[in-house]
């Protein structure tokens, strides 16, 4: 669903928290779910999770690192090696978690869900990359925005396991809102933040859906 968006366009940290709040991860059924949550079944669908998001988001050089590689402004510098630090530690906690939900479920068509993972990695390295400015640092404003109900839902998982979760250190809605404030003005910028940040919000979208189709393939 898109949302209409209210705030001024020079309000970027609005435009966008309003954007991931209406269109993002916390608006997806699955991430909600009893099947997720509470159900006998929880914990190997929390696993099957985990084990997607790090094959997404595991590997490095990953959308954060790769944008900041590729940077062309001096100005978000500074954010973008704070984002990729504390995705370091978000990173850390999905390996703990890892260990204490188990291996990844047994489940049917394993080779088309290894092939849309990678064809999403291969998606995020293109807008990591793209010479749109302000396209790859909306990217990575959905990531960390859209991460904060998947992080959720892995801390209420931490607690359920007993299992250690470190605090989060990736950058505050408030930095990032003066990181966008700080861009120099260019034709069509907002439109291209909220496109960046789009993408990243539909990757992940697909992998929600694919967690509950694959959840209904094991019955």
């Amino acid at each position: 669903m898109r949302v209409a968006l209210e705030t001024s366009p020079l309000d970027r940290g609005g435009l966008l928290t309003s954007l991931v709040a209406g269109e993002g991860s916390a608006t997806h059924a699955w991430l909600h779910s009893p099947e997720l949550n509470a159900s006998a079944d929880a914990t190997r669908n929390l696993s099957d999770m985990l084990h997607l998001l790090t094959m997404l988001h595991g590997p490095q050089p990953g959308l954060v690192e790769l944008v900041a590689d590729h940077n062309i402004w001096p100005g978000g510098d500074a954010w973008l090696a704070q984002a990729a630090r504390g995705f370091a530690n978000e990173r850390g906690n999905l390996g703990q978690l890892i260990v204490a939900a188990g291996p990844v479920p047994g489940t049917p068509g394993e080779a088309a869900t290894v092939s849309a993972i990678l064809a999403q990695r291969q998606a995020m390295a293109t807008i990591a990359r793209s010479d749109r400015f302000g396209c790859a640092i909306g990217a990575v404003v959905g990531l960390l925005l859209d991460w904060q109900p998947i992080r959720a839902t892995m801390e209420t998982a931490a607690a359920r396991l007993n299992v250690p979760f470190a605090p989060l250190l990736l950058p505050s809605e408030e930095e990032t809102a003066h990181v966008l404030a700080s861009m120099p003005e260019q034709p069509r910028l907002e439109r291209t933040l909220i496109f960046g940040a789009r993408q990243m919000m539909l990757h992940h979208q697909c992998l929600l859906d694919l967690l509950a189709t694959r959840a209904s393939a094991r019955g």
